[in-house]
Parts: C-alpha cells; structure tokens; sequence
C-alpha cells in the first residue's frame, strides 16, 4: 500500500508543482476572474493527468506491477486516479460555472476585456477556431464521465452491465483529450508541465484506442478447456479445471487470472487454487456465489467447454524470506493458500531434502461450513506440512489477533499473508501494528477488489 500511495500523492505534487512552476505569479491575481482563469487550467491538467494514468493502469502493464505490489494494487490505484479525477473535474467546472452564476446575481462584475494581442503562430491560431467546439463538447464529456465514474463506484451496479459501461470511458477520455489540447494555454506545451501533459495524453490516448479494441491483456490470453468442476453445497464454491495446452508460462501460488467463460459477462479475475505442473498443464480455479454470474456456473459451465484465460497476475506469493509465516484465508480467500499448499506439497515429493521451507500456520475462518471440503483443505494442509486452524464463525466465534497470537507463539519473528474481507485484514493490520510488528514489511494483503 506504501507504494500505491506514494505514485498517487507523487503524482499530484509533481502535476501541481510543474504547473506552479509556469505560473509562478498565480497568487498576485488582479481579480476573481483571472483567479478563475487560472484555476480551470491547474484543475484541468491535474484532472486530465489522473485520467491519463488510471487509463494507462487500465491496460494492466507489466512493468509497475512488481513495485506497486501487484495488479491487485494498481487497481486500487486506479480506482483512487478515477476518483480524484472525478472529483478534480468537478472543482474544475465549479471554477467554470460559479462566476457566471455570481454575474448573472450582480455579486460580481466582469471586468472590461482590454483588445485581444494578435496571434501570430499558425497553431495556436487554428486552436482558437476549436474553442467554442472544445467547450461544448467537453461539458458534455464532464456530464459522461461524471455518470460513468459514478456507476463505476455503485456495488450494487450489475458486473455485466458495468464491463459494458465502464469501457465507454474510454471513448470520453478521447473527447476530453481533444479539450484538454484545445483549451491549454498555449505556452504551457514548451514547459515542463506541457511536455509531461503531452506524454501523459499520448500514453493514456494509446490505451484508450487498446480498451476500444478490446484488445486489454491480449498478449496473456491461452485458450482454455474445462476438464472437471465440483461443487460444494456447504460453502456455495465451485471448483473448476481447467487445461491449458499451449501458451500458458505457468504460474505461482497466490496468482490469478482473468477468466472469460460469457462474451457478454467479459473477464472476472479468479485466484488460482493450484500449483502449476508443466507436464500437466491445468489450473484449479474455485469461485464462490458471490452474485449473479458466479451463482449461475455451475448451471452455464460444462465439461470440454473452451473459455479465454489471461495472466497471470499478482505478487501474493509467500515470498518475502521469513523464516515463520501466518497464513489468514476468509472465507473465499482461502483460494491462494490452497493454491500455495499444493505448490509445497509438490516440492515435498520431487525435492523432499528441501530445508529452508518457512514454518506457517494457516488459519481459515468461515461463515459457511462444508465437511468434505474442509477434509479435502485439511489433506492438502498435512501433504504441504503445515498446521491448520478451522474457525466457523457460528461455532467457534470471530478469529482475532488476539487468538492468532496464542496459536502462534513465535508470531514476532513471522508475516503475515492476509487474503478475504478488505475490513477485517485491515482490523488485523491494526491490531498487530499495536502490538509492536512493522507491517509495512511483513503484513501482506490481497486487495482482491476489481472495482
């Protein structure tokens, strides 16, 4: 999360500083409507500039993925860029509207505009013929990208119609690409804030014309066959394999990848519940009934089926060379400890001289209770040598950090590797952070939230 923070807050300081830097004398403004002047070019490059990088992050790059801590993070940082752009565009047309409202009440007066200075560069000459376009079809691009970042943020909003929805941004982002080049003033593009805008507009113009073409993480999509599923009434989880003859560079324990079994519904991301064996060539996936799509698989899946798979994704790897880990699955998060539990029990037979495997301790809370699903977690914990801690929160009440510490009594010298409900690893990250552990080192937590 260090991470994430710091690209997003480094982000708003460089745009702001740079933008200070060609106006240095903003605060010696001789009126409110040079103030305004001014204002709507800070909000509009500072906007545009969210908008650029949460649409560059929206390809799911490669590069970044390692430092900000995996895709699960750069899409919260996503997310965190849509919102400040979102709410930066709105103070942006607030300096647009608010004056004119002021006028038009006798609260303010507009001043006497002096004769305009002649305009010799032929570019800039042509941009003011794209002025009064510019404006309007920006305000209209505002009222879109307003409604479509809103649906975005609304949980209730159905996935399916949101996968539709949300890559129209896309084309917005495109509308408000040709305002921001129109109406930036023009001696901004020889500055510094210019260039970084430039390269900022041309990087997220490209990944606008890739999500329009639906062509988002195309290089990492295998075709895929479904080989067998199970289901597990008491959980309400499905298990599904899949074969991956070709294409797949295989994966680690605590990965996932996006999976596409309806065109209509798109891709959802599935952690991967297996390890990966190249002579076999399949991957476990188990997905819960978490909403409409996910509660209808067991009824649209089928065996032989053909589906795109694309990844893999993710640093949730139980690598960070602790000699003692704790594992905390919540319900459905359980789905990259198995996945690491198969991994180690498979490096137990082909390499059972192995020594410097961490000791761990996975604890798994649930709400939902099913007998052969937790014999079959527990025949995968005893083959990966770990020890296992089942708590049904009916029976046995809510796991705590208090109660993980009793279990664990060398906890200090561990990480911790959190994966389930965003509130209650956060709980547990504060509840050991008090407790003296420097968890920005070695509390580990998937932020499996794609939206």
């Amino acid at each position: 999360m260090r991470n994430i923070r710091l690209a997003f807050w480094g982000a708003l300081v460089l745009l702001s500083g740079l933008w200070l830097s060609a106006e240095p004398s903003v605060f010696q403004s001789a009126n409110v409507f040079a103030l305004r002047a001014a204002m709507m070019q800070y909000s509009g490059i500072v906007a545009i500039g969210c908008m650029s990088v949460a649409m560059v992050l929206a390809l799911r790059p490669r590069l970044p993925e390692p430092w900000l801590g995996g895709l699960d993070k750069m899409y919260r940082l996503h997310k965190w860029f849509g919102i400040a752009a979102l709410a930066i565009s709105i103070v942006h047309w607030l300096w647009s509207e608010t004056p004119k409202w002021a006028t038009s009440l006798g609260w303010l007066e507009r001043p006497a505009r002096g004769a305009r200075a002649e305009i010799e560069n032929p570019i800039e000459q042509f941009f003011m013929t794209l002025r009064g376009s510019a404006e309007g079809v920006g305000e209209w691009a505002f009222y879109a990208a307003v409604l479509l970042i809103a649906l975005a943020l609304i949980r209730q909003f159905p996935y399916k119609l949101f996968y539709k929805t949300h890559r129209l941004l896309a084309l917005v982002y495109l509308v408000l690409v040709f305002h921001s080049v129109v109406l930036t003033t023009f001696n901004y593009w020889a500055s510094p804030v210019g260039v970084v805008t430039g390269l900022l507009l041309a990087a997220g113009t490209y990944s606008a014309v890739i999500v329009l073409l639906g062509r988002v993480g195309a290089g990492r999509q295998v075709r895929g066959r479904i080989t067998s599923f199970h289901y597990c009434p008491g959980v309400r989880a499905l298990e599904t394999e899949v074969e991956v003859p070709e294409g797949w560079p295989g994966h680690k324990a605590g990965q996932f990848a996006f999976v596409t079994s309806d065109t209509s519904e798109g891709a959802h991301p599935y952690t991967i519940a297996s390890g990966w064996n190249d002579s076999e060539r399949r991957i476990t996936f188990v997905t819960k009934e978490l909403g409409d799509h996910t509660s209808r698989l067991r009824e649209t899946l089928h065996i032989g089926q053909e589906m795109k798979v694309e990844g893999p994704y993710g640093c949730f790897d139980f690598d960070n060379g602790q000699p003692r880990q704790i594992w905390v699955g919540g319900g459905i998060g359980i789905t990259p400890f198995i996945a690491a539990m198969k991994h180690r029990a498979l490096e137990r037979r082909t390499n059972p001289d192995h020594c410097r495997r961490p000791v761990v301790d996975l604890f798994h809370t649930t709400a939902d209770y099913d007998e052969k699903a937790i014999a079959k977690l527990a025949g995968d914990a005893e083959a990966a040598d770990i020890r296992l801690h089942v708590l049904v929160d009916s029976r046995d009440g809510l796991l705590t950090g208090e109660r993980i510490r009793a279990a664990v009594p060398d906890w200090r010298e561990a990480s911790i590797w959190f994966c389930g409900p965003v509130g209650f690893g956060e709980v547990l990250r504060r509840d050991f952070a008090a407790q003296g552990m420097p968890v920005s080192q070695r509390f580990h937590q998937e932020l499996f939230a794609m939206r």
